[in-house]
């Protein structure tokens, strides 16, 4: 469902001062040594104990820019034939700029001393060309390019993992810009933290070419049941959506302390479940809304197995997802039919257990409690987050008080602890906060639990979480809300106690969970 941070986070993103055009065609800046494989503990100034990871430290060192933001109001569309991608790839645009000439600027998203990106590569000027018009296929609504390729960008030995942007810069003064993303990812990593980007939900709302999960041109009917990932983004944060608000904040904080991290999407989730048991945490961000069955059994089995997970946005695997071949390769076609059109999915009475129904609600329930330790319930929040069980070890440090209240907090959608569902029985309910405006009798609910000799699973019960993380009004006056007093410094401090338990290993063994539902009746 629509939680409003999109919105808010496009709207905030155009940056005023003037940007010079970029002509190199290489990485700007010496060339970077070898990145060190070396992971340690670091003690934090508060006493916290983190794995920092030296190739991030070292990392982030380097000269970092503003030039990242959109500097022009409007968008240069283009996509990419990749959502992820490994050092030595080669991945290609698809680019529509008219008859107009343009560059592309690459980069990598991170701290880097406060400034949040890096800029790694730079295109030589290219001829635009304007691409025909896209198809849509009668009875799923889905909206396709058949683009001529625009350029072709080999993945360097010295970009290492991390969200990537792809700035696609009109050369005439004035003229628009636009993002491509892509991460960059490193299969072979073992870090203790892998930093999921939910780019399933972000195709899911993608409106360019008038459909998509949600909307089409008429009623409900005209809406997409399959989106294609072979076309462009919407302008919704220029082609970058769920990245400034639901994940950027996330990012920054973890490059900031140097933790040792890796990034990879919810399709790589998909693709290669099997290297989720190479790390110690998995952390979803602030908007992963669609999930396929493979992705599920993968979470649910990680955890048994040790894996700790941090859902840090609301609504999480709500929409059952099945993903199929495009022209461009395998898993770019999403296919997802929800409840309300879940007859007309192909697999209704062949197969029921992957019709892409909700998945609370389909003809197999297997409601996301039964992962995350918390429910969906509703959408348009606007609420401070109630804190019930302040001497929890996530809060340490933090100085809340029993019932006290964070402003500002519960924002859109959230999720509640239902007992009356299935999920597990030994939760802990962290926060325990009143939606009165959404009605009598509606909660958010801040949630933990660990699985026995297995992992612990951390849910926010908030959209707004990740983008309450925001920390740099000095530099981004435009780009991110300032820190909220008394909300941003408890929230990074609850951040670096889950960087510390979950970095450890498997959280029933250091905090096993202790069920406190009981306590609360409504």
């Amino acid at each position: 469902m629509y939680s409003g941070t999109f919105a808010v986070g496009a709207a905030a993103l155009v940056h005023t001062k003037k940007q010079k055009a970029h002509r190199p065609t290489h990485a700007t800046g010496p060339r970077p040594p070898a990145r060190s494989s070396q992971v340690h503990p670091v003690t934090l100034p508060n006493g916290v104990s983190i794995p920092v990871a030296e190739w991030v430290v070292e990392e982030n060192a380097r000269p970092g820019t503003l030039d990242w933001v959109v500097t022009y109001p409007g968008m240069l569309y283009g996509y990419c034939d990749h959502v992820s991608a490994t050092q030595g790839e080669k991945v290609t645009l698809y680019i529509d700029a008219g008859v107009y000439p343009y560059h592309v600027e690459l980069y990598r998203a991170g701290y880097y001393g406060g400034t949040g990106g890096r800029l790694v590569w730079t295109s030589s000027s290219l001829k635009g060309q304007a691409q025909p018009f896209p198809s849509v296929a009668p009875g799923t609504n889905m909206v396709e390019c058949d683009w001529e390729p625009s350029l072709t960008v080999t993945i360097a030995a010295d970009w290492p993992p991390g969200y990537y942007l792809f700035k696609v810069v009109g050369d005439i003064e004035g003229s628009a810009n636009g993002y491509v993303p892509l991460i960059v990812r490193d299969d072979t990593s073992h870090a203790a933290f892998m930093i999921m980007s939910g780019v399933t939900t972000s195709q899911a709302y993608n409106t360019w070419g008038g459909h998509s999960l949600y909307v089409g041109p008429g009623p409900a009917a005209t809406r997409s049941r399959v989106v294609s990932y072979d076309r462009p983004y919407d302008g919704t944060a220029w082609g970058a959506p769920n990245f400034i608000g639901n994940e950027f904040p996330l990012f920054f904080l973890a490059e900031s302390l140097g933790l040792d991290v890796t990034y990879t999407t919810d399709i790589d989730l998909h693709q290669q479940p099997s290297l989720l048991t190479n790390h110690k945490c998995l952390i979803s961000l602030g908007h992963d809304e669609y999930w396929s069955q493979v992705m599920r059994t993968a979470a649910d089995q990680a955890i048994d197995a040790g894996v700790n997970m941090a859902f840090l946005g609301a609504n999480a695997i709500y929409r059952h997802i099945r993903l199929e071949d495009s022209p461009l390769g395998p898993n770019r076609h999403q296919v997802c039919y929800k409840t309300d059109f879940m007859q007309e999915d192909p697999l209704w009475g062949v197969d029921q257990a992957e019709v892409t129904a909700d998945w609370p609600t389909g003809p197999m329930p297997r409601p996301e409690q039964t992962t995350i330790g918390a429910q969906y319930t509703d959408v348009g929040a606007n609420a401070p987050m109630s804190i019930v069980n302040p001497g929890h070890w996530v809060f340490a440090g933090t100085g809340v008080g029993m019932n006290q209240s964070l402003p500002g907090v519960i924002f859109g959608e959230y999720d509640f602890y239902d007992r009356y569902l299935p999920g597990p029985d030994n939760v802990e309910i962290l926060a325990h906060s009143a939606i009165k405006n959404r009605g009598p009798g509606r909660w958010s609910d801040m949630t933990y639990y660990t699985r026995p000799n297995g992992g612990g699973v951390l849910a926010s019960g908030n959209a707004y979480f990740v983008y309450r993380l925001s920390n740099a009004p000095y530099i981004y006056p435009n780009l991110v809300p300032p820190a909220v007093p008394g909300v941003t410094s408890v929230f990074w401090r609850m951040m670096e106690n889950v960087f510390s338990v979950f970095g450890a290993g498997p959280a029933s063994v250091s905090n096993p969970s202790v069920a406190n539902s009981g306590y609360f009746t409504t």
